[in-house]
Formats: C-alpha cells, sequence, structure tokens
C-alpha cells in the first residue's frame, strides 16, 4: 500500500509542478519543447523499470503472480510500448476535437493537462475492474483476446474515409441538453458567465468529449496491457506512464502524423499479437510452453520500429519525386 501511495504522490506532485510552475503562463508549446519533453518522459519510464526491478527485487510490492525482478520489469516495458503505440490513434482523435472546437494553441495543453486527471481515474477503475474479471472469470481472457483482434480486424478493413466528427458526436448533443454552451472563448477558462447564466466554453467541451474518447480507446487499451500481465501495480504504473507522456507527444507529433501514415499497421500488428496471445495461452501452457516475455518486448518494439521507417521512407520518396 505504501509503494501505491508514493506513486499516486509522485504523479500528483510532478503534475501541480507541471501546471504550476513548468506551464503556469499560457504559452504555445514548440516542437523542441514538445520533443525534450517526450524524451524526459521516455526516459524516466525506462528508467522507472529499474525501480520496479527494486522493489520486486526486496518484495517491497505485493507479487500475486510470483514474478522474477527482470520478468516484472520487461512485463512494464512492454506494457508501457503497448499502451504508448496505441496513444497514437488517441492523438489523431484529439487533433480533430481541438480543431473542431477552435481551441488556441496556447491553451490546449491546459485541456490536456485536466484530461489527464480524468484518465487516471477511469483507467485505474477500468484496470481494477479487468483486473477482478480475469482473476475471477477465467474465460473473460478469451472475451478480451477475441476482442482485441476484431479491433485489429476492424482498423484494418474498416472505412479509411469515416472520420470522427467531434460536433456531431452523441457527447456533445448530449452535454447541450445538460448546460448551456457558449461558443466564445475566455481566455483559460471553462466557463463564462453572460447575463446571470454560466455557460460551458468550447475549452470544457473540449475537455469532456477528450476524456470520453480517452475512456473508449482505454477499453482497447487495457485488455492489451492484461494480455502481458495481471499484476495491478504494473498495468496501473505502465498506463500511467503513457497517459503521462502523452501531452507531451501530442505537441510533438501533432503536425507530423500524415508522415506516420504505416504505423496504423504496426497498431494492428500489435493489437492481433496480444490478441492470439491471450486465446492461445490456455492450450499452450497445456503444453508447458509459455511465450517468453523478451519475445513480446521484441516483437512490440519491432513491429513500431518497422511502422515509422517504412512511413519515413514513403515519405522522403515521395517528396523527391
Amino acid at each position: 500500500m505504501i509503494v501505491w501511495i508514493s506513486f499516486l504522490v509522485a504523479v500528483m506532485i510532478f503534475l501541480a509542478l507541471d501546471l504550476g510552475v513548468f506551464n503556469k503562463t499560457p504559452h504555445i508549446i514548440s516542437s523542441k519543447e514538445a520533443g525534450k519533453w517526450t524524451a524526459i518522459w521516455v526516459t524516466l519510464s525506462f528508467l522507472f523499470s529499474g525501480v520496479i526491478y527494486w522493489l520486486y527485487n526486496n518484495n517491497y510490492i505485493a507479487n500475486p503472480d510470483q514474478l522474477t525482478p527482470t520478468t516484472a520489469s520487461i512485463k512494464f516495458i512492454t506494457g508501457y510500448l503497448i499502451e504508448l503505440s496505441l496513444s497514437i490513434d488517441n492523438i489523431f482523435v484529439i487533433a480533430i476535437i481541438f480543431s473542431a472546437f477552435k481551441i488556441p494553441p496556447q491553451y490546449q495543453h491546459r485541456v490536456l493537462f485536466w484530461g489527464i486527471l480524468g484518465a487516471i481515474f477511469f483507467r485505474g477503475l477500468m484496470i481494477f475492474f479487468g483486473v477482478m474479471l480475469i482473476n475471477k472469470f477465467s474465460w473473460m481472457t478469451y472475451i478480451f483476446g477475441a476482442f482485441l483482434i476484431y479491433t485489429a480486424m476492424k482498423m484494418l478493413f474498416g472505412n479509411e474515409n469515416e472520420k470522427f466528427e467531434p460536433k456531431k458526436s452523441f457527447v456533445y448533443k448530449s452535454l447541450k441538453k445538460i448546460m448551456p454552451i457558449s461558443n466564445h472563448m475566455d481566455e483559460e477558462h471553462f466557463f463564462v458567465k453572460r447575463r446571470h447564466i454560466t455557460a460551458a466554453t468550447p475549452l470544457f467541451v473540449a475537455l469532456v468529449v477528450i476524456e470520453v474518447m480517452d475512456v473508449v480507446f482505454a477499453i482497447d487499451s487495457v485488455p492489451a496491457i492484461l494480455a502481458i500481465t495481471n499484476d495491478p501495480f504494473l498495468v496501473f504504473s505502465s498506463n500511467i506512464f503513457a497517459i503521462l507522456g502523452l501531452r507531451s507527444m501530442y505537441f510533438f507529433l501533432a503536425n507530423m502524423l500524415a508522415k506516420f501514415s504505416y504505423l496504423e499497421y504496426s497498431l494492428i500488428a500489435i493489437l492481433s499479437f496480444v490478441g492470439v496471445k491471450m486465446l492461445t495461452h490456455d492450450i499452450l501452457k497445456k503444453y508447458n510452453y509459455e511465450i517468453p516475455e523478451w519475445m513480446s518486448l521484441a516483437f512490440i518494439a519491432v513491429a513500431l520500429i518497422v511502422g515509422i521507417v517504412v512511413s519515413l521512407r514513403k515519405n522522403s520518396k515521395e517528396f523527391v519525386s
């Protein structure tokens, strides 16, 4: 329990420093600044795998699966890479939402900051119930595995021309029925008072839509990481590190998303792999075989690298031609 509390306190302290010190004054985050913070978060995430090793080596945290320190560290990194890769689609949607509600660049960080707080809460709930379901009903593993493969096939054969339109979404229409919505910005405020009526500004509307969409994406990502491990702390911590790095990655990649068009196939490969892993786990176990953790990590890393390299090579050829 002490480890859990310490981890959550550390996350809250950083978020407080983030909004109160590093980004106290709203400003447009440059690609250079975003790249620096992306590098910092990726580095911290990999360094935290060393903390994981230390915690499990000294039995400072519950270890329900009796993982070795090395295995726990590898599972953390693997889960982190899965969550990070699946965040790419989330970045696309965030960019569309900001564009639809005409959110100025200098206020986008504020929206994502508060969105992260909500994401931490909802991810925590989904992970808690996901782990509980798998531990109580072993057949839930097959449900999650089949769902991941279904999602991968939907991405592969889905309609590419079908675009998400925030202002036509169920979330936006429902929000309009609940409270007045203003079309005008009031700097960084989420609410504005007009003629004794308090109305939500586009900032708040964008926040709510982003929050709901994150929950939708979590329906894919949480089962994906549960294919790697059922250990609650590993699942939660890898999720949180990916979420915390999502903001800087958004500002770093927002203007370059079109250049990584083949990354979607990497995501399809990763979802298919973890889905098949969940479906075949019990069958392989009967033959005393289990897919090594290093193999899962290697597959995910190679899938991401191939997607990035192929995308960049395609863009360089188009640039030359």
